[in-house]
């Protein structure tokens, strides 16, 4: 089987291998084979051994969200799943806690992510529980790819501000990447007004862009020009604190913010007498519920939800996918192709 295996950490250790072992699978899941899978942060964190991707034992199949149609279906699972197309959600929760019973999966202490904890799918074949792959029928793999993290992730962070409408004015820092592109457009969808801070031109189509030029010293009077009374919400997906940290000070009276990334700069320095002052909230979320991954795929379907695709390659130049992951200038998804 052909799989892209991470044999140590470091760059020079990926290879392209044409003898990695096919997976077995239990009765509870669903084997695919896999016709493309996203490049993403969590690829690079296993790859260089830090951040989430530190606990990753190796020899490791990369790759956290394949798509592809199911193939063979363990004891548990109806044989009518094989045969269709789907993509997987890549955090596996444990389904014993009382999150998971309770259908806040997204919050499981005890979950793994696929690619980093088990092999994923930058391979020929995956093995994944059945409930993680889900249906997409006439959607595209590779825009299935492209949105079953990111878009689950914005929706579930929306959901933890208790949901935005005509209402609000919310501000999204790091619009111009998958996440913050995908609450934007959410956010429209459900009748916010929208400001995107990027800093960069060519983000998503999403109103009220303010670009930063320099530093995110700049923010809060930016926002103050569109936003005089300033914003009932913001959504953090830059994954850098001091961004974050100054988004704070846009908030308005009783107004709530949710990070759901910190991969740049983690440690936040506020005013806190302002903050509680104010009755202002700050919310961490990540990953998404099973429901929330059903209904962002729906949106995608539907239109409401448009993410962009920025180049493809084929697996054996996986390593080439990687270092145009990394480049400042790339708009969108890179995406893989396996099959």
């Amino acid at each position: 089987m052909r799989a892209a295996r991470l044999t140590a950490h470091g760059r020079s250790s990926m290879r392209v291998t044409a003898d990695a072992p096919p997976p077995s699978i239990g009765p509870d899941d669903v084997l695919i084979r896999v016709a493309v899978v996203g490049v993403n942060q969590l690829d690079l964190n296993v790859i260089d051994g830090v951040g989430p991707g530190a606990g990753s034992q190796l020899p490791r199949i990369l790759g956290i969200d394949p798509a592809g149609t199911v193939v063979a279906a363990g004891s548990n699972v109806p044989s009518s799943r094989i045969g269709t197309r789907v993509v997987v959600k890549p955090n596996i929760s444990c389904g014993r806690c009382s999150y998971c019973e309770g259908g806040n999966e997204a919050d499981c202490p005890n979950q793994v992510v696929i690619g980093a904890h088990r092999d994923g799918g930058a391979a020929e074949l995956v093995a994944v529980p059945a409930r993680n792959a889900f249906p997409i029928e006439s959607l595209d793999f590779a825009v299935a790819s492209a949105a079953v993290h990111s878009v689950p992730i914005a929706l579930h962070a929306l959901g933890a501000l208790g949901g935005v409408d005509h209402r609000d004015t919310l501000l999204v820092t790091g619009a111009s990447g998958a996440v913050g592109g995908a609450a934007g457009q959410l956010a429209e969808h459900f009748g916010a007004r929208v400001i995107s801070a990027v800093r960069r031109e060519g983000h998503p189509p999403v109103a009220g862009a303010v670009c930063l030029a320099e530093t995110p010293a700049e923010l809060p009077s930016a926002v103050a020009r569109l936003a005089p009374d300033g914003v009932s919400a913001v959504l953090d997906a830059s994954g850098d604190a001091n961004l974050l940290g100054a988004a704070l000070e846009t908030l308005s009276w009783g107004g709530r913010a949710v990070t759901c990334a910190a991969s740049v700069d983690p440690e936040l320095r506020i005013d806190v007498r302002r903050f509680y002052l104010r009755r202002n909230r700050l919310i961490g979320a990540a990953s998404a519920n099973y429901s929330e991954v059903a209904k962002a795929l729906d949106l995608v379907g539907a239109g409401a939800v448009s993410v962009a695709i920025d180049s493809r390659f084929p697996l054996a130049r996986i390593g080439a996918a990687y270092d145009r992951f990394v480049e400042g200038r790339r708009m969108g998804k890179v995406i893989v192709d396996v099959g």
